[in-house]
């Protein structure tokens, strides 16, 4: 798109944001390729924004701003104020002096300022002065909106009218939020109502059309509620008659009757309904009393009331020849109801309708209309200026969440999408918004590539409720699970108490990538340890368990057993295979290691625990890169037009970790404190004094060089230390006795 206005732009979130930095660029919005905004837009509700600021920016009252409305906005604000630079101030005052007098609708403010408020050109009107101006203004029966309430009339009848043409065609809202009818609608009103009557009159005395006069719009209406499903009983008879054998399948197998047994009925019930209106017979006629299907008594004593017994006489059964009949007397009625002409009169009655049109109400109404017109100067000025200082004070703002993203990614203060803060698992979430549903806006958040925790929220002293996502972007994810409960504060600084039930699971950090392996593998030895313990237990329960209940019988004698020695040496044999095979497996590792330079080792063992740890450090790497904050906003309903992304850095700064203050101390040691095992710390000792010794031995560069080798294939380390061949898995493998 051509502008003629230069635009600057500044870099944050991984894309080109425009700068809204004078009332030059909220006046040429317009001119700004929408491609390039932020957002497109925006809720009115479930924003930490002025609500009666987005509804007056919200002109088609669909409870969302569009950028359209926006940028209407902007050019109307700016276009009244002599210096369209003053909206950036985000003032809540606003001096006459600096209104655009050249303007009509500004010299209708600013005199209003003047000469209503009593205000000099640099006095300032506040905020709450030009909204109680409104307000009070608002309230008159007659303030220049062109919409008329009925406590604006005067009299009882002229009241009672305008809440008949409300009726019949809906309201117009006042500014003073009463229901109300513009011109328009009067005009429209008494001009339905006129064709509504004119229509009657082409039936009126003409005994075809109605055959039961007024009641013959209750008997067709009858006829109609019932009209499918006779006729689908009528033809189920035809059928039978044809072949007796279809008389069972007509009426329904029992199978869908066997059904119908494992619900809850009641005689309404769908499926109920869905059978036929009897039972069906060769050429049966209808029963009107007995053996209806339950779901259609009502609609068949309607009929039988208002249509067979007034047209036809009294019946117990309706046959086709009567149907065919029936309907053929309201055939002409049918027809001429089909060219209805003001239908929505219907709603107050053919009587009612007359009444009014014979009456003054219209002109009434019109001379009422026009005195609130004449108020439309007046109306202009103070709903003008409320308007404007609202402008004045919120557009900016909302520009600066809406064009750009400058609020949320310049951290000085919250975006408007912010609702508060958690605090939980010793960390601080900012980017927490307000969610309805937690499961529709779950369903896309998840895309948005971040670890999310939905929380329900209650104020135990007031009742309220509230529901939140939190996005945690620091930090780990080991204690953050359903049921966990914080505490949130909103943004006017109420504490609520927090309860996760829902999380988005995604990576936070690299960092928790890299351990994410090993943690599993923890759990799963717990867990599995765990397992074998408890089913243990339940088997020893088992066992203890029959023993006690086992009936005690006489003792049968039993032959002796051979004598058993008191000790097995199997046993000392078996133990010595163990420590051999431990003792291969440390030394084989210990000469794998050999191969290396001594340099080399511990680089060896970090290159292990990165190809570990790789797969998920890359998974977490790519899904951080993506990581941004539209989905959310979309879910929540935005119309996000960038991919805000949320980097790592940036994420950081979003979720505080827990951290000890600056020149904080320590006072007494944890008396309670865990003592930690020495076994550790031996042990790194005891390697780390080997590493120096080898490396200090170490002529040829290579670790083995210690256990007597040079050159070629290292030596065997046996089981007492020396080199050759694994002497105790030789002696334990020649001496090995058989087990019996």
């Amino acid at each position: 798109m051509a502008t003629s206005h230069t635009w600057k732009f500044f870099r944050a979130g991984g894309f080109n944001q425009v700068v809204i930095g004078s009332g030059a660029d909220l006046l040429n919005l317009d001119q700004l390729d929408q491609k390039l905004w932020v957002a497109l837009a925006c809720p009115v509700t479930g924003v930490e924004f002025d609500q009666t600021t987005l509804a007056l920016i919200d002109t088609d009252k669909d409870g969302r701003v569009r950028a359209p409305e926006l940028i209407a906005a902007a050019k109307w604000a700016g276009g009244l104020l002599k210096n369209p630079d003053d909206l950036l101030k985000g003032s809540p005052t606003l001096k006459p002096s600096a209104i655009n007098d050249a303007a009509p609708e500004g010299k209708l403010i600013a005199n209003f300022a003047r000469q209503v408020l009593g205000r000099g050109d640099n006095d300032e009107v506040t905020f709450d002065e030009a909204a109680a101006a409104a307000a009070t203004f608002a309230a008159k029966p007659f303030n220049g909106d062109g919409i008329l309430p009925a406590e604006s009339a005067s009299d009882a009848a002229t009241k009672a009218v305008i809440a008949d043409i409300i009726t019949c065609l809906g309201a117009d809202a006042d500014v003073s939020g009463q229901p109300g009818v513009s011109q328009a609608k009067v005009d429209q009103f008494f001009a339905e109502a006129a064709a509504y009557s004119d229509w009657w009159k082409k039936a009126e005395g003409d005994a075809t059309i109605l055959p039961l006069g007024v009641n013959t719009e209750a008997a067709a209406g009858a006829v109609k509620a019932v009209k499918a499903k006779v006729e689908d009983y009528f033809a189920r008879g035809r059928l039978a008659a044809f072949d007796p054998r279809a008389v069972n399948a007509l009426n329904r197998d029992e199978k869908e009757y066997a059904a119908l047994g494992a619900k809850d009925l009641t005689n309404n019930h769908a499926d109920i309904a869905g059978l036929p209106l009897a039972q069906v017979g060769a050429t049966t006629p209808l029963p009107l009393t007995q053996g209806i299907n339950p779901a259609w008594v009502g609609a068949i004593a309607a009929l039988q009331a208002n249509a067979i017994a007034p047209l036809l006489g009294t019946r117990t059964v309706l046959t086709e020849a009567d149907w065919n009949a029936l309907t053929g007397k309201l055939a002409a009625f049918d027809a001429w109801n089909a060219g209805k002409s003001g239908g929505s009169i219907e709603k107050i009655g053919l009587a009612r309708a007359r009444e009014i049109l014979a009456g003054k109400a219209k002109e009434t109404l019109t001379a009422l209309i026009a005195k609130d017109a004449a108020e439309a100067g007046n109306s202009t000025a103070v709903i003008g200026l409320n308007r404007l200082i609202h402008f004045h004070r919120d557009l900016a703002k909302l520009c600066r969440n809406f064009v750009n993203f400058a609020d949320f990614y310049g951290r000085k203060v919250k975006a408007i999408f912010q609702a508060g803060t958690l605090y939980l698992d010793q960390r601080s979430c900012d980017l927490c918004l307000s969610v309805d549903d937690a499961g529709r806006h779950a369903a896309m958040a998840g895309m948005a590539g971040t670890y999310l925790a939905y929380c329900d929220c209650v104020r135990k002293g007031s009742g309220e409720k509230l529901s939140i996502v939190a996005a945690f972007t620091g930090g780990d994810s080991d204690n953050l699970m359903v049921g966990r409960n914080g505490i949130f504060y909103d943004r006017k600084g109420r504490d609520w108490d927090a309860t996760i039930t829902k999380i988005v699971d995604n990576p936070i950090s690299i960092r928790q990538a890299f351990w994410s392996p090993y943690k599993k593998l923890v759990r799963m030895l717990e867990e599995r340890a765990a397992k074998q313990a408890a089913a243990a237990d339940a088997d020893a329960n088992t066992q203890l368990t029959a023993v006690a209940n086992a009936p005690i019988a006489p003792a049968a004698a039993a032959p002796a057993a051979p004598a058993k020695p008191a000790f097995d040496p199997s046993v000392i044999a078996l133990l010595s295979l163990a420590l051999g095979s431990l003792a291969a497996a440390g030394a084989s590792l210990l000469v794998f290691l050999g191969k290396f330079e001594a340099w080399q080792v511990p680089l060896f063992v970090i290159g292990v625990m990165l190809v570990i740890s790789a797969p998920s450090m890359a998974i977490a790497w790519l899904k951080l890169r993506k990581r941004n904050l539209g989905p959310i906003l979309d879910a929540n309903g935005w119309a996000v037009n960038a991919k805000a992304k949320m980097n790592v850095p940036f994420g950081g700064a979003l979720t505080g970790v827990a951290a000890l203050p600056p020149g904080a101390t320590f006072g007494a040691a944890d008396k309670y404190a865990e003592k930690p095992s020495v076994w550790p710390k031996l042990l790194l000792f005891a390697f780390g004094l080997w590493f120096v010794w080898a490396f200090l031995n170490d002529k040829d560069g290579r670790l083995y060089n210690w256990t007597g080798g040079k050159h070629g294939k290292p030596p065997m380390l046996t089981a007492s230390g020396g080199t050759g061949t694994n002497t105790v898995s030789s002696q334990v493998s020649t001496n090995l006795p058989t087990v019996r």
